[in-house]
This record gives structure tokens, sequence and C-alpha cells, in this order.
């Protein structure tokens, strides 16, 4: 018994596109790994900065609040030399 030369071919084209298609999935699989690492990397910095940034808004001033005071002890001084000058 002799095969078909055409049945040869074929498989052996459909040697050569499962090995084609195997090489696909293994770089689309790389490509991925990839993607999840620098996904989990990039989660890891944004939770670092936001620490960062609460640390700073924990350890800022309350400028609003100090305005006010400033104001108010302003207001408190002036009418105190107001009332002494007379």
């Amino acid at each position: 018994m002799t095969s078909h030369p055409e049945r040869v071919v074929k498989a052996a084209e459909l040697a050569e596109l499962r090995r084609n298609l195997d090489v696909g999935v293994v770089r689309i699989d790389g490509e991925i790994s990839l993607l999840t690492q620098r996904s989990e990397q990039t989660e890891h910095e944004i939770a670092e900065m936001c620490e960062r940034v609460r640390a700073l808004e924990h350890g800022s001033w309350p400028l609003p609040s100090i305005t006010a005071l400033t104001g108010i002890a302003a207001l408190v001084l002036a009418i105190w030399q107001a009332v002494s000058s007379r």
C-alpha cells in the first residue's frame, strides 16, 4: 500500500499549521504573562502612591483654619488697639 502524495502533502501542511499555531499560542501566553506582571506592578505602585498621598494629607497643615484664626486674631488686635487708644 502506497499512500497518496496528496495525503502526504496535506499531512505536512497540517503539521506546519499546527506548529505555527503552537508557536503563536506560546507567544500570546508570553505576552499575557508580561501584561499580567506589568498590571500587578502598576497596582503595587498605585497602592504605594496612595499611601504616600495619605501620609502627606495627614501631615499637612489645615490652611483654611489657620487663615481664619489669623484673621480673627488680627480683628481682635485691631479692636484692642482701638479701644486702648481712647
